[in-house]
């Protein structure tokens, strides 16, 4: 943020409780503020597994070893978070401001205007959601024409929006540098909370959160070599790896599908018929023998998996590779659970005899809704 002329406060990130110390002590104040680094909202409302409130603390210098002793290496649990929180490995020691006001301010793609929308209130440092639900009427949001770009009057309408005391051309000059991280550095998103307001008038990112395309990787080599994946899904992160497009979901039947439409239809369907999907997994168009067995693994690795419904349509993707892998995932993992097979398209004969040759016992569907109503009746 601070590269693309964003206001930041100073700060350094710690991932021990001797650097905690040390950070602390470069930054030489008698207080500091003690940041757990998660990729989730909702930190300073947020709890500890070890019992310990907040994730961000307004400290006494001294009290630094005892608070990074507590936070690092726990479990912060947040709004945002879902149940089972996130590991805090990394904390951030910064220097405490002296904030006036406190702001929201975000920027993130919006369907309706298709392209950057911009999202600012003139009330922050707390959770947007609740504030959105007691007084919507003070947030304000401006989309931004991607091809016209970020224009006077959009920053003149948020600059007044927010409300600021101090000089509207310097607190303009900020939304542009933010509006240009997002645009330079392919975000998603770029949330502010809080957008601050110093003694002085100036405007600061004091917290932020911000999110980036996965297909800009290419580009944007220096951001992508900084991920953590600690705080994803295990499951996602070895997905990935193989190139496959994997989300984990709360159920009990596993899926297996080429194509994303195909993929929410296959959970439509077996939620229909009683049943809930434990994931959302693309194989993709073009997957390997060695990839479809890495995707059974993925899948039964979640212990709440009792059956895995296989549903392809080949067109790219050809049913024999698709066999062929099931066979030999099932062969090398010793699969105890049901397995629900249907196959339709280019070469499915083959597809379906290398199957039925293999001596496995793999329960065969004729259509979609068939093989929905078989996963759920496997695990009755």
């Amino acid at each position: 943020m601070k590269e693309c002329g964003v206001n930041v406060p100073f700060g350094i990130a710690a991932h021990t409780v001797a650097d905690a110390v040390k950070a602390a002590q470069e930054i030489g104040d008698d207080e500091v503020v003690i940041k757990s680094q998660i990729l989730a909202g909702g930190r300073g409302l947020g709890t500890f597994t070890n019992g310990m409130q907040g994730g961000v603390h307004i400290i006494k210098t001294s009290e630094v070893e005892e608070y990074a002793s507590k936070m690092l290496g726990g479990t912060l649990v947040t709004k945002q978070s879902g149940p089972e929180g996130k590991p805090v490995n990394t904390v951030l020691l910064a220097k405490k401001m002296q904030l006036n006001k406190e702001f929201y301010f975000a920027i993130m793609m919006d369907r309706a205007s298709q392209g950057p929308l911009i999202i600012a209130c003139s009330e922050g440092g707390t959770s947007i959601e609740d504030l959105a639900e007691s007084s919507p009427e003070k947030i304000i949001q401006v989309p931004v024409d991607p091809i016209t770009g970020l224009t006077d009057a959009d920053v003149e309408k948020v600059v007044k929006g927010l409300t600021v005391s101090g000089d509207p051309k310097a607190a303009g000059d900020q939304i542009r540098a933010l509006y240009n991280l997002f645009m330079e550095k392919d975000c998603t998103m770029v949330e502010v909370n809080p957008l601050a307001e110093d003694a002085d008038g100036n405007l600061l990112a004091a917290d932020a959160k911000i999110g980036f395309d996965d297909n800009a990787a290419f580009r944007q080599k220096d951001v992508f070599e900084q991920r953590d994946s600690t705080q994803e899904d295990p499951r996602e992160v070895a997905a990935s790896e193989w190139d496959l497009n994997y989300i984990g979901l709360d159920g009990s039947i596993g899926c297996m599908v080429n194509g994303a439409g195909l993929a929410m239809a296959t959970m439509d369907i077996i939620s229909l018929h009683g049943g809930s999907p434990a994931n959302f997994l693309d194989v993709g168009g073009s997957a390997t023998t060695p990839q479809i067995k890495a995707a059974f693994e993925i899948v039964t690795a979640d212990p709440k998996v009792k059956a895995v419904l296989v549903n392809i349509f080949g067109g790219i993707m050809k049913c024999d590779i698709i066999a062929e892998g099931i066979i030999e995932a099932s062969r090398e993992l010793d699969l105890k659970i049901p397995v629900i097979v249907r196959l339709e398209g280019t070469n499915v004969e083959l597809g379906k005899k290398l199957l039925n040759e293999s001596g496995l016992k793999l329960i065969s569907a004729s259509d979609l809704d068939d093989a929905a109503k078989k996963a759920v009746a496997a695990i009755a």
